[in-house]
């Protein structure tokens, strides 16, 4: 790959800076370059392309270090490479847990040794992801961590969740905690959403009020504590309005949804399929189009996969004892592009500030999410927003677990630039 090439004649459409035109996109020494910069260089023709910011996912499993048999580092920043991604979040419910700035370390020196997508490690809020104690958070804020999580868990008491917004406040107006919202006692021994289909499948539900009782809960603790809260994949109509009305009264909330949510709903698990079984679950079309609403008009910020790899064997098994998750980073813009840019729900600005722009405000990711501009890193994403293609195994992701297996998309990623570098041409990965 050369350190200096051209992208010629590419749709640039950046959300960061309102720009939408055609033009050359001229890369050199790791930076977006001017015009002069074109003459010699590779070219790369990109007509009938987009060219965007590199997506940012605000939620990945990266499953290493302890977990490597359903991915690694290296697997899942590739997988996120070939899907357009430029960095990604990873959560802390790792073995050993990221509460300490050690893993946290240990996590960045994979990613680099990868050099294929910058991660952003997610640091525990409680010690051992145990809800009993907060981690040594500024510890890790020292180590530039600014996302904390107990992904998988809620903090379990107001009071805990309270401290740890008014303690992240002492470290500034960028730092965040991002909930898991679901009570574990409504939630204990469900495998989807609670209906009338759960009784039919003869499936224990998980109702969408698990979800919403710990919104509402943790809304009204950051409007107390003017701490700054951030809601993990969310999946319920009535968490989609408690946030419309909260960021109306000016309580410092974002969220997020995933593809999976956005596209699926609890009917689609009538053939017991262990890969749309999720944590929260999918559930009715109601939800699902609340879901799109709130994407729509700005209630919910971003997008985020939810990347949550398996080993085969694990997925093969009853749906009742299968893990909850899906593989995401390959297929989310395809996704987003065919289930809601193409029909109409959603302008593809929109989608892109969704996907790249919003996320990396949230993350604190400076050099990701634009603007494309002289001077500035050069992470960016090209696509086809056309192109046709089914998603099938093998992925570039350890584990093949997708909720999107044989599902035909509109829409692909031709290259991925991280730090001036080609890292995936053509389609296809170069490292």
């Amino acid at each position: 790959m050369s350190a200096r090439f051209v992208f010629e004649g590419g749709r640039v459409l950046d959300p960061a800076a309102g720009v939408d035109d055609v033009r050359d996109v001229a890369v050199a020494g790791g930076l977006i370059a001017g015009p002069e910069a074109a003459e010699g260089a590779e070219r790369i023709d990109a007509r009938g392309l987009v060219i965007a910011p590199g997506l940012v996912d605000l939620h990945t499993h990266l499953r290493e270090p302890g977990d490597e048999h359903k991915e690694t580092v290296a697997t899942g920043t590739r997988a996120a490479a070939v899907g357009g991604y430029t960095a990604v979040a990873a959560m802390a419910n790792t073995q050993p847990v990221a509460d300490n700035a050690a893993v946290i370390q240990a996590v960045r020196e994979l990613a680099a040794a990868a050099g294929l997508c910058e991660v952003y490690p997610v640091g525990a809020i409680t010690k051992g992801l145990q809800g009993e104690q907060l981690a040594e958070m500024g510890e890790m804020v020292e180590a530039g961590v600014r996302v904390f999580s107990d992904d998988g868990h809620p903090v379990p008491t107001a009071r805990l969740l309270r401290n740890a917004l008014l303690y992240v406040k002492a470290f500034g107006d960028d730092v965040v905690l991002a909930e898991h919202a679901e009570d574990p006692s409504l939630v204990e021994g469900g495998h989807m959403h609670e209906g009338a289909l759960s009784s039919a499948l003869g499936l224990a539900g998980r109702p969408a009020e698990a979800e919403e009782i710990v919104v509402a809960r943790d809304l009204v603790l950051a409007r107390a504590t003017g701490g700054r809260i951030h809601l993990c994949h969310l999946s319920s109509a009535r968490s989609v309005e408690l946030v419309r009305r909260a960021r109306s009264e000016g309580i410092r909330v974002t969220a997020e949804v995933t593809p999976h949510h956005l596209t699926f709903t609890d009917e689609d698990l009538s053939t017991y399929d262990t890969d749309l079984k999720m944590d929260p679950p999918l559930r009715s079309a109601e939800d699902r189009d609340a879901l799109r609403a709130g994407l729509a008009d700005g209630t919910i910020d971003a997008v985020a996969t939810d990347h949550a790899p398996h080993a085969i064997e694990e997925k093969e098994a009853e749906f009742d004892r299968a893990p909850p998750g899906t593989i995401g980073l390959e297929t989310a813009l395809g996704v987003i592009l065919t289930e809601l840019v193409h029909p109409g729900f959603l302008p593809l600005s929109r989608a892109l500030d969704a996907l790249s722009t919003a996320p990396a405000r949230i993350l604190g990711a400076g050099d990701h999410g634009g603007p494309i501009e002289a001077g500035r890193p050069a992470n960016l994403t090209v696509f086809d927003p056309d192109q046709g293609w089914v998603v099938e195994a093998p992925f570039a992701s350890k584990a093949r677990n997708s909720a999107f297996l044989g599902r035909r998309l509109r829409g692909r990623v031709t290259h991925t630039v991280f730090q001036g570098a080609l890292v995936v041409a053509d389609g296809k990965p170069t490292r």
